[in-house]
């Protein structure tokens, strides 16, 4: 089972004191996670004000700390549309990245999704596609660069616990419908995270966590850093981090 951690999203260290915008210190939590037991990391590149930002300069700062921190291991990034003022705007600065991750998830339901994930694919960048609905999933099926996404990552909103099946469910029969039917990564945010993981266990699929989708433990209580996360998911699920993939 793949897990990947997902160190700190759109958060800023108002949500949480480890969720500071240097980047040295987030990857270092990373290590940590890694050392845990998660196979990848999923980072948000900052601006110094800990803004999420697409810009070139910080996404190679961050780059450039995660690569040190954690040698071998793959990295990825948001390419989120929050992160850039336009459409046009977001391609721009992507193109502009001279660092490159290992991976990138590419929203299917934003404006411009298709052209940033055909931007990274040719310059060889595996991309994930950030399924968060049934309507996102059937337009990914029906794109032509579907056969070359690494994975489907289908993401949960927050929702009550009897409402977690039924909306992973609806996404996944679309993909079951599609052509080519990749890996898929499910994770949920906030209430759905611990059941999605549990949900993701129990169908054979990756999943993720972390502090961009939650701040606590499976029994409510703040978890203190990524890495605790990574630990109490790994107990929550019953699985020995030892039979984890490197």
């Amino acid at each position: 089972m793949l897990l990947t951690v997902c160190v700190n999203g759109a958060r800023t260290p108002e949500d949480h004191p480890a969720l500071v915008a240097d980047p040295a210190t987030i990857a270092a939590d990373a290590a940590r996670a890694i050392a845990a037991g998660a196979g990848e990391v999923h980072v948000h590149a900052k601006r110094p004000g800990g803004r999420d930002s697409l810009r070139a300069e910080d996404v190679a700062r961050w780059l450039r700390a995660f690569r040190a921190a954690l040698p071998g291991v793959r990295i990825g990034l948001t390419t989120g549309a929050w992160a850039a003022g336009s459409s046009a705007e977001r391609l721009a600065q992507v193109r502009a990245w001279e660092a490159l991750p290992d991976l990138v998830s590419v929203n299917w339901h934003e404006e411009g999704a298709e052209e940033v994930a055909d931007l990274l694919l040719e310059r060889g960048v595996e991309v994930e596609a950030g399924l968060w609905s049934p309507a996102a999933a059937r337009a990914w099926a029906r794109s032509p660069l579907a056969q070359g996404c690494h994975r489907a990552l289908v993401e949960l909103p927050d929702l009550p616990a009897g409402e977690i099946r039924p909306a992973a469910e609806a996404v996944l029969v679309e993909l079951a419908a599609a052509q080519r039917r990749p890996p898929v990564l499910l994770h949920g945010e906030e209430r759905s995270t611990w059941t999605a993981t549990l949900l993701a266990l129990e169908m054979g699929l990756g999943t993720r966590i972390g502090l961009e989708d939650t701040l606590t433990l499976p029994d409510g209580t703040r978890a203190a850093s990524n890495a605790e996360l990574v630990e109490r998911c790994l107990d929550f699920l019953g699985i020995d981090p030892s039979d984890m993939p490197s």
